[in-house]
């Protein structure tokens, strides 16, 4: 893929909408049982969000570049976008009126991996929408090693994913969920940096190498980075069942912080607390090797 076109990814993800609407969903009457576009057709969408059949033509053939926010919100209530959705939308219409060539930081600062050392009971790593991993602290270091054993840095968690699905599908209870999720939030982060090369590069390495990815990215789904809950099957302690919560840094735009936790008294916590002494362990052994060569 040498590039992610803008009016390409306008078009596909509002077509793609509104072919999943049905007319009843919409509140409209289904003339004749022989529609001959799937979901709602281009003057309905537009009825809907008030605007000319001429105007939302526009629209879905990648022409954002005029369209107010009213006019975005209207088309969003229309084609019954969720949160992710919408801000997706938006995403494709700032890049369209005025495109930023914003890029996403790729280091982290001293007191930003201070905090994470200052985190010692709970999993945490900094990453970028690329899923790039930039900086763990040492219970991520032991939690994500198999992640983290790709030689390539920096580790990349989508490439893990789409390009190790063995190991992958061991390490992710919910792989394919997993999967779905993170080629939907590399879209997402596609709508915010169309112009990131390094983006370009990820989706389309995933893209060749990938039929999975392929049939992911083609769905046009998006998600944000928010909280939920990873299950997964560590090589060392086993079975981890852990609550996630990422947030972005405001300080650092682009980058997220992500911290994984378990309840007090459960399995899981004490299976972190298990890894905890097994990756300080790690770390001395480590330690003393580097001191003896």
């Amino acid at each position: 893929m040498a590039m992610i076109d803008l009016r390409t990814e306008i078009k596909e993800f509002l077509s793609s909408r509104r072919a999943r609407i049905a007319p009843e969903r919409a509140g409209l009457p289904a003339y004749g049982g022989n529609r001959r576009v799937k979901g709602l057709r281009r003057e309905e969408v537009a009825l809907l969000a008030g605007v000319s059949v001429d105007y939302y033509v526009r629209m879905e053939r990648g022409s954002l570049a005029g369209t107010s926010d009213g006019v975005l919100d209207a088309l969003a209530s229309a084609l019954h976008l969720d949160e992710a959705e919408r801000d997706h939308l938006f995403h494709l219409a700032r890049q369209s009126r005025a495109p930023r060539r914003r890029r996403p930081a790729v280091t982290v600062r001293p007191a930003l991996q201070q905090v994470l050392d200052a985190i010692t009971d709970a999993p945490a790593w900094v990453c970028n929408g690329r899923y790039d991993v930039l900086a763990t602290n040492q219970l991520a270091r032991a939690l994500f090693s198999p992640v983290l054993a790709e030689t390539r840095r920096p580790a990349n968690t989508a490439r893990f994913v789409y390009l190790d699905p063995e190991s992958a599908r061991t390490f992710f209870v919910d792989y394919d969920r997993i999967a779905c999720d993170a080629a939907a939030k590399l879209r997402m982060e596609a709508g915010r940096n169309p112009h990131d090369e390094e983006l370009i590069a990820l989706v389309g390495e995933l893209s060749t190498r990938s039929e999975l990815f392929r049939q992911r990215w083609a769905s046009q789904d998006v998600r944000l980075h928010r909280s939920g809950r990873k299950r997964m099957h560590h090589p060392v302690v086993g079975r981890l069942d852990l609550d996630v919560e990422s947030m972005e840094l405001p300080a650092e735009p682009g980058l997220h912080l992500t911290v994984y936790t378990a309840p007090a008294g459960t399995a899981t916590a004490d299976g972190l607390a298990l890894l905890a002494s097994w990756a300080a362990s790690q770390e001395i052994g480590e330690s003393a090797e580097r001191l003896g060569a």
